[in-house]
């Protein structure tokens, strides 16, 4: 969809998208099916808006960035994913007023457009980190995996 916004002309900034293994690759936008952990920090650190799907890596990195993510999660009806854990993930960080979720691609365009609007409207800037993004891969993962733990009220063993 962000590949087709840029070919129409709705988005005028420039985009670059990690398009994962075994996707399309964008017509309009450069991509790269995989970048490494140092590129995704510095494309974190330096973009306006972030579009991710609903998994927690990716939305975590970008929250730590201090960003808000705009979060699209992938869904079983589509055949993106087998279940629907990513809209739980999603839900649950938007019912926090973590991120702009979007469960309808037709949407996307407007959240997009409207971004500074919906960012001020969620009132994150209480807990936004005012910092780059430099924590550490080892420390990143330490807390994903604690925030994972205390939003689905997992015990530790």
């Amino acid at each position: 969809k962000v590949d087709s916004l840029v070919g129409t002309g709705a988005i005028k900034e420039d985009v670059f998208i990690q398009r994962g293994i075994k996707s399309v690759v964008p017509m309009n936008c450069p991509s790269s099916d995989m970048i490494c952990y140092n590129d995704i920090v510095e494309r974190i650190n330096n973009a306006r808006i972030i579009i991710t799907h609903g998994g927690p890596g990716s939305i975590m990195m970008s929250l730590s960035a201090g960003k808000i993510p705009i979060v699209v999660p992938r869904q079983a009806k589509y055949k993106e994913h087998i279940d629907d854990h990513q809209i739980s993930f999603t839900k649950g960080l938007e019912s926090q007023h973590k991120i702009i979720a979007v469960y309808e691609i037709e949407d996307l365009k407007e959240k997009i457009f409207n971004y500074e609007i919906l960012v001020k409207k969620l009132d994150y800037s209480k807990n936004r980190p005012e910092h780059k993004y430099n924590i550490p891969l080892e420390t990143l993962t330490e807390n994903l995996e604690n925030y994972c733990r205390s939003f689905m009220k997992c015990k530790v063993l």
